[in-house]
């Protein structure tokens, strides 16, 4: 997956992050929405409940774009299916 040119990345509104204020994991599109999930637990220096506020606007970014998620919750990913 090609990286978002920094330009591009810095002109996103901050909404289009799963976490907005490190402005971390893109969910613009379904495939940065899939990446997002894969990298989730590589997130660093973020609360429980960022994750949780996070994977809230993941899950909303992936009903929008038809992106199936495996995981009821962040808690779940890595875990066998």
């Amino acid at each position: 997956m090609s990286e978002l040119e920094t330009r591009d990345r810095n002109a996103m509104p901050a909404g289009e992050f799963a976490f907005p204020k490190e402005r971390k994991l893109p969910i613009h599109d379904a495939k940065h929405v899939r990446n997002a999930v894969a990298r989730f637990d590589q997130v660093e220096d973020v609360s429980d409940s960022e994750r949780d506020a996070a994977w809230k606007r993941i899950e909303t970014a992936a009903r929008k774009f038809d992106v199936e998620l495996h995981e009821s919750g962040w808690r779940e990913l890595g875990k066998p299916h």
